[in-house]
């Protein structure tokens, strides 16, 4: 049985683990010590009371940020580095990752995930599946286990009377993972159509976690495990019921069916071998056919007023802007007058600088789109677009106003992502719901958790189909589909009852008082997540938290400065303070920390990284910034200057 002592858990003689912000392994041989990660470092006070004085390895189950962030003291001291070779390029040559454009803009595929180490280490060994070696008196094997991370291993140190599984974050306790949104993984698709993606991957680490016969598994965020066949197999079911519940209502079975047809029945030979979708799995809509008055070309729809006039509906490329001249030209389009932006993917927004060119139409966006697209270098989020676009109107939820014998009115439909708007257009006898890309025929678009659609009553998707509900429009309109489709009443209870029961299923699957805590990987994030600085310059920054929880919470926060810039301040000079705020339930809150550039700072990206801790559990460094030092290297069309302002999101 695992014994707790002054701070570590005593597993074995001479086996240890901290319980810091990520849990350390410790295997002691005298006076030196392997570890196993290191997470901020301050394992350090626990060597000492341990009698260790010199660590001689170090062993990564994976590449994240907050593994490794604190191992350079153990590095200054000596010690060797081993990582899976699958993952070595993201320890000693991670600036390749912060400076490819493509992990950046345009944001697809979301592997390698972004919790990378701000600065490259040494790598002195690498590991791959069945390498073995001896340290100490135990024997270390070595499994591959990815799923958190495609590189992932496992640590299975063999003491000869017992054996202790460390597994890094596939799982975190008996039936649960640390999070989802690094499960997000393509198949057959990019890494955007993920969601739960890697999970077969990840299910086959558990069965080889299960086969073990380990006396424990220690995870890196977590709980240690004593029964670990009891605790892969409640992961296993719960993992199979949350993506089961997920397919039910998915908007990728009319987009993609071939990605489901493990759930997929065939019908009888006499009704031909169309496919169809089991009975606690949501029937898909027929399409049905739209007015006369619209036109889709691309993601853009255009209403046309019976003199002629346009009112466009996003814009995401040269080609839409080629089709509306050529209907111009026909006489079949006259003057385009507004163009709205739904949300601001770039699919939706890359064509509209040119399209305000060519048409010298006012833009309008709901205020939680326009905050995106017009200051792109300030977000990280999947689809970004470094297109920056000027919106002159900006709209609250339920505003209206008259276009000629139209009425249109403009909501915030935080759906597919929280930065969307929905648009009702009422006229020539129809009432017509622009949904952008939130609904198919087959249900909600909810397959990207980095677009950040809540789960929780009156948030998320379930406010959009209660929108939908209190609307009842004729039709609703998806910026890629041809035809309109609507739900029924019954649809809608029960594409709601889904997210509820939803909501209790990743209540069990995640350690979060909250689910959303474990799906929205951007409850923590900086605001400007990039800007430009100049040497010598005050830098603000405001750490936004959005509190999930049912109670307020605090948090505080600190900047991690490059270790090159701390020699080149002035001695005396402070560090910045951690900062401190109470967040109340619901809402988002930002915390502002300020530091100064040295004044012979090097240009360059840099990566700052935040270290976090929320209510009393310390997450190191948990989120990060980008800080370009010279404007001539900004990174993006737009230039975010230094600039303190306070902002609300929500």
């Amino acid at each position: 049985m695992a014994v707790e002592q002054r701070g570590w858990v005593h597993l074995a003689p001479n086996l240890f683990v901290d319980r810091g912000p990520i849990n350390v392994g410790i295997l002691r041989d005298g006076q030196r010590a392997l570890l196993i990660d290191v997470g901020d470092g301050s394992a350090g006070g626990a060597l000492a009371g341990l009698g260790i004085l010199h660590v001689d390895v170090v062993l990564f189950t994976h590449h994240h940020r907050d593994q490794a962030s604190g191992v350079g003291p153990f590095l200054a001291e000596g010690a060797r580095v081993g990582v899976s070779a699958a993952e070595r390029q993201w320890f000693d040559s991670v600036e390749g990752y912060w400076a490819d454009p493509a992990n950046r803009w345009h944001l697809y595929d979301l592997r390698p995930h972004r919790l990378m180490l701000a600065r490259s280490i040494p790598v002195h060994e690498t590991y791959r599946e069945g390498d073995r070696f001896e340290w100490g008196g135990a024997t270390i094997s070595v499994l591959a286990t990815p799923g958190h991370t495609d590189g992932s291993v496992s640590f299975l140190v063999d003491l000869g009377a017992a054996r202790y599984l460390f597994c890094g974050d596939v799982l975190y306790d008996e039936g649960q993972v640390w999070e989802v949104y690094s499960l997000q993984k393509g198949r057959g698709t990019r890494d955007y159509h993920g969601f739960l993606g890697d999970r077969k991957r990840l299910l086959k680490s558990l069965e080889k976690l299960r086969a073990a016969d380990a006396a424990a598994l220690i995870p890196s965020h977590g709980n240690i495990m004593t029964n670990p066949a009891q605790a892969v197999d409640l992961l296993c079911e719960r993992l199979a019921l949350c993506y089961r519940q997920y397919v039910a209502i998915s908007a990728l079975r009319h987009y993609f069916p071939g990605l489901f047809r493990e759930f997929r029945l065939r019908s009888r030979p006499a009704a031909g071998d169309e496919a169809r979708w089991p009975e606690d799995m949501m029937p898909v809509r027929p399409g049905e056919p739209c007015p006369a008055f619209l036109a889709h070309l691309g993601t853009t729809w255009i209403v046309s007023s019976q003199d002629g006039a346009a009112f466009v509906v996003d814009c995401g490329s040269q080609d839409v802007i080629q089709g509306i001249l050529a209907m111009q030209a026909r006489g079949a389009l006259g003057a385009v007058e507004w163009l709205w932006i739904s949300h601001y993917h770039d699919d939706h927004v890359d064509g509209i600088p040119r399209f305000r060119e060519t048409f010298g139409c006012p833009v309008v966006a709901d205020q939680n789109v326009a905050q995106v697209v017009e200051n792109p270098l300030a977000w990280r989020l999947p689809c970004i677009s470094p297109e920056v676009v000027q919106v002159d109107r900006r709209t609250r939820n339920g505003d209206s106003w008259p276009w000629h014998e139209f009425t249109i009115t403009a909501y915030h439909l935080p759906g597919q992502t929280l930065y969307h708007g929905g648009l009702l257009v009422e006229g020539q006898g129809q009432r017509i719901l622009f949904v952008g890309d939130s609904f198919t025929m087959a249900g909600i678009d909810d397959y990207c958790p980095g677009n950040r659609n809540f789960l929780g009553r009156g948030r998320g998707f379930d406010a959009c189909i209660e929108l939908v509900q209190a609307l009842r429009p004729d039709l609703l309109l998806n910026c890629h589909v041809d035809e309109g489709f609507d739900f029924t009443d019954q649809q809608c209870l029960t594409m709601r009852s889904n997210l509820a029961e939803r909501e209790r299923l990743y209540h069990d699957l995640l350690p979060w008082d909250d689910p959303n805590y474990g799906l929205d990987e951007e409850w923590v994030r900086c605001y400007p997540y990039e800007q430009c600085a100049e040497p010598g310059e005050e830098v603000c920054l405001q750490v936004v938290f959005t509190n999930h929880s049912d109670e307020e919470r605090l948090a505080s926060c600190e900047v991690v400065l490059p270790e090159e810039w701390e020699k080149l301040f002035p001695s005396g000079q402070d560090k910045p303070e951690s900062q401190e705020a109470i967040i109340p339930p619901k809402t988002e809150r930002s915390i502002l920390l300020t530091f100064s550039v040295p004044r012979t700072a090097q240009p360059g990206r840099w990566v700052v990284p935040i270290d976090v801790t929320y209510q009393g559990r310390r997450l190191g460094q948990f989120r990060e910034a980008i800080l370009v030092i010279g404007a001539g290297l900004a990174g993006g069309r737009g230039l975010v200057t230094n600039r303190c302002e306070l902002t609300t999101h929500l």
